[in-house]
């Protein structure tokens, strides 16, 4: 099953994430499909940058995006 998921990068106490299609098994900084966008919240206000097109296929295509990443959909306007 491939899920819509953060996969966490940056330093020690300053994280930043890629929003990325990746198979469920697989660990969250590990393999992964494909990187839909990028995720700052260390900036203020938080800095999200999500290619639109690739998650509307991605969505299409039956994959799950996690709770966190619905949030960060729903805030760009990509689901309602």
């Amino acid at each position: 099953m491939v899920k819509i998921r953060l996969r966490r990068m940056g330093a020690k106490r300053a994280p930043y994430y890629r929003v990325v299609a990746a198979d469920s098994r697989y660990p969250r900084d590990g393999r992964f499909i494909e990187e839909i966008g990028s995720y700052n919240p260390m900036v203020d206000p938080a800095e999200i940058k999500i290619d639109e097109e690739k998650a509307q296929k991605w969505l299409a295509n039956g994959a799950q995006p996690t709770d966190t990443v619905k949030a960060l959909f729903k805030k760009s306007g990509i689901i309602k």
